[in-house]
C-alpha cells in the first residue's frame, strides 16, 4: 500500500475508529494496536491541492505557489479574527464564502486541559477527535468564522486556546463538567458578546444548550517520555502501534503527527 499520504480519516464509535489515508485507499488502523507496523516515506512530496511534485511541504501539504495563492493558507486560518473578506482582499472569494461565511461553533473541550476552540458547523466531532480532545461541548454558534475568532479571542482571556500536545499524549484528563465551566465563562465575555450583537445584528450568535461529548480513543498504553518522529530525519519509522489520539499514531518507539506530512508519499510494509 502506497500514496500520498492525507489526515487519518476518524468516526466515533464508541472508541474513535481510524483510517489510514495513502492517496485513494484507505486501512482501519484500529485492528493494528498491538502490532507492527512500518511506515517508509519513499522522498517524493506531491501538492495536497494541485498535485504537483514539490521539494518542501508549506502549511500542512501544500507547494509555494498554492501555498501564496489559496485562501486555505491564509493567516486568518489560524487567526479567524484577522479575516478580511468583507474588505473584498480574500484569495478567494467563493471559497470563503463556502467555508468561512457559514455557521461556526465556539467550542470547550478538554484536551490537555480545558480549551476554547471553533470549527465549523459541520465539523463536529471531528475537530475534537483531531485535537485529541476527551470530552466537547458547543457552548454558542455564530454566523460566521470572524464571529467565532472574535469570540474564542474573548475567552481566551480565561483560557487555554491551544492543545499542550505533549501532554495530551501521555494520558486522558480527569473528567470536567464543560457545563458549569460554561456557566462561568459566558457571563465574563457578556460585554463582548452584546457588541458583537450590536455590530452583526441579534442572529449572530446563538447561545446553545448542548450535552458533553464524551471521546475514548484506541489506546492499550500511553508514552511516559513522548520523541517524535519526522519523515524527514526518519524516513523509515518502525515498533508496535501502542495507540492512536488526535493524529497521531503512538509507537513503542515514538510518536508521529501524520497531518504534519500531509502530501508525503508513504508506504505501509508488510513485514
Amino acid at each position: 500500500m502506497q500514496g500520498t499520504l492525507k489526515k487519518m480519516s476518524s468516526r466515533l464509535a464508541g472508541v474513535v475508529e481510524y483510517d489510514l489515508r495513502l492517496g485513494e485507499e484507505r486501512l482501519p488502523l484500529n485492528p493494528f494496536i498491538g502490532k507492527t507496523l512500518t511506515l517508509e516515506y519513499t522522498g517524493a512530496i506531491y501538492c495536497d491541492a494541485c498535485g504537483r511534485k514539490t521539494n518542501k511541504s508549506f502549511s500542512q501539504g501544500h507547494c509555494f505557489p498554492c501555498m501564496k495563492k489559496l485562501a486555505r493558507c491564509d493567516m486568518c486560518i489560524m487567526k479567524p479574527e484577522t479575516c478580511h473578506f468583507a474588505a473584498g482582499t480574500c484569495r478567494e472569494p467563493e471559497w470563503g464564502e463556502a467555508q468561512c461565511m457559514v455557521p461556526h461553533y465556539v467550542y470547550l473541550s478538554n484536551t490537555s486541559g480545558l480549551k476554547v476552540g471553533i470549527t465549523r458547523h459541520t465539523q463536529l466531532p471531528t475537530r475534537w477527535i483531531d485535537q485529541g480532545a476527551t470530552q466537547g461541548l458547543p457552548i454558542l454558534k455564530v454566523r460566521s468564522r470572524y464571529i467565532s475568532g472574535l469570540v474564542e479571542v474573548a475567552l481566551g482571556e480565561f483560557i487555554a486556546d491551544k492543545t499542550n500536545w505533549r501532554a495530551m499524549l501521555k494520558g486522558n484528563n480527569d473528567s470536567m463538567d464543560l457545563r458549569a465551566q460554561a456557566h462561568c465563562l459566558l457571563p465574563q465575555i457578556q460585554a463582548r458578546l452584546q457588541a458583537i450583537t450590536e455590530e452583526f445584528g441579534e442572529d449572530a450568535i446563538e447561545v446553545l444548550d448542548e450535552s458533553v461529548v464524551d471521546i475514548h480513543y484506541p489506546v492499550s498504553e500511553f508514552p511516559t517520555k513522548v520523541s517524535t518522529f519526522n519523515f524527514d530525519k526518519t524516513p523509515r519509522i518502525s515498533g508496535t502501534l501502542m495507540g492512536i489520539k488526535g493524529q497521531y499514531l503512538i509507537f513503542d518507539t515514538g510518536v508521529i503527527n501524520l497531518r504534519k506530512f500531509t502530501g508525503y508519499e508513504v508506504r505501509l510494509v508488510d513485514e
